[in-house]
């Protein structure tokens, strides 16, 4: 009989953390093309869109959408605290809800390695879906249709 899986005491394969990886820019890829289709002000990103923001404007009142996102804030110790337990309220509820991802740290930018953090999908819907609302991802659609034009 095997043990069960210990994440802390797991060596970082190397295949694992490519097929991470892939998965990852697979789903920055996947974002960005729908993004390039629809204006972000009319998406929807999960079923429970208005529960997430409300729960995360309610949770994080002063994230304000449109400023960059100031990563040491976010990875230091009280921003992982608070975020860990806003995050974990949706074990239940939304799949992959702690899988990583990757979120551009400003709005105004596209997917670059300056502009690119590693985040959690819980954390991703939170900041795209006040982006969304907020009309601040309009421009993608914008910029994709115009050079189709």
């Amino acid at each position: 009989m095997s043990k069960p899986f210990d994440p802390e005491a797991a060596e970082n394969l190397e295949d694992m953390e490519k097929q991470f990886a892939v998965k990852a820019v697979e789903h920055l890829m996947t974002y960005w093309s729908i993004l390039e289709k629809v204006p972000g002000s009319k998406l929807r990103l999960t079923k429970i869109d208005d529960e997430i923001y409300e729960h995360f404007k309610q949770e994080f009142p002063d994230f304000d959408p449109a400023e960059p996102i100031n990563e040491d804030v976010m990875k230091s110790k009280a921003g992982k605290d608070k975020w860990r337990g806003w995050i974990n309220s949706y074990e239940k509820k939304v799949a992959d809800f702690n899988f990583g991802t990757m979120l551009r740290s400003d709005a105004s930018k596209e997917y670059e390695q300056e502009t690119t953090i590693f985040s959690t999908r819980m954390q991703f819907y939170a900041i795209e879906i006040a982006r969304n609302r907020a009309g601040l991802n309009d421009w993608v659609y914008e910029k994709a249709q115009g050079q189709k034009a």
